[in-house]
């Protein structure tokens, strides 16, 4: 039997670690922090997204403590679950992660770049809001929504 009160360790893993993986860590950690410990790292180090701590401390969680981070500064981590949240790192996640954890995709759409073509600060950060909202969501369906095999191998 499952030890009821074991966390499912989760990585959320993108390109740099600067946005939506850290978005997806903050929201697991304020909204399921009671089963899921969350973690969030990148194939590269881009750094911290200030935009993206704008719009968590908008809905009232605070990422500014985080910093961006590659995902072999988390090899000693036991992940149950890698999910990625962008393309790239759904194509290039190290092959160790899937040998050591069950590995899925959830892929959302990429705020800086959509931000690029918005005629406003307003707009840009609209992007940044919808982004946020749709990892909210799938935060919230977990850990029931996880699948028991891997999705993108």
């Amino acid at each position: 039997m499952q030890n009821p009160t074991k966390k499912l360790k989760i990585l959320f893993l993108c390109t740099g670690n600067s946005c939506r993986s850290q978005m997806a860590e903050g929201w697991a950690r304020a909204l399921k922090g009671d089963v899921l410990e969350a973690y969030s790292a990148g194939i590269e180090t881009h750094g911290l997204n200030s935009n993206a701590v704008r719009i968590m401390a908008e809905a009232g969680v605070d990422i500014s403590a985080h910093r961006s981070k590659r995902v072999d500064e988390l090899d000693a981590v036991p992940f149950d679950v890698v999910v990625t949240v962008c393309g790239h790192a759904n194509e290039t996640c190290p092959t160790w992660l899937g040998q050591k954890a069950r590995v899925v995709h959830a892929g959302f759409d990429d705020p800086p770049k959509l931000a690029k073509t918005a005629k406003s600060e307003e707009e840009a950060l609209d992007h940044y809001r919808r982004v946020r909202d749709e990892i909210r969501t799938y935060i919230n369906s977990l850990p029931a929504s996880l699948p028991t095999t891997d999705e993108h191998r």
